[in-house]
């Protein structure tokens, strides 16, 4: 996860509106079924995925009235905490 693409993301969402983001998971969970993919591009696949999940989940937080960039830093906490475990 990089935390420009999620914060570009979650400013998109706030722009337009998160039905885009969340179609586009869509889409592309469905292009990860393609038996012809490489790994490399199920990989590149894959970290847009969770960028996308995770500009919705601090996009959730910013919803509930957690300010923009403490949102973004209490989810990359969260992430970093999980990945040190």
């Amino acid at each position: 996860m990089k935390l420009p693409v999620i914060r570009q993301l979650t400013q998109f969402i706030e722009d337009n509106d998160e039905d885009f983001v969340i179609e586009t998971i869509e889409t592309l969970e469905n292009l990860t079924e393609v038996p012809s993919l490489k790994d490399e591009e199920l990989d590149v696949i894959g970290e847009l995925l969770s960028n996308m999940y995770g500009a919705l989940e601090v996009h959730a937080m910013i919803k509930e009235g957690t300010p923009n960039k403490e949102a973004l830093n209490t989810f990359m906490s969260r992430v970093m905490g999980s990945i040190d475990k």
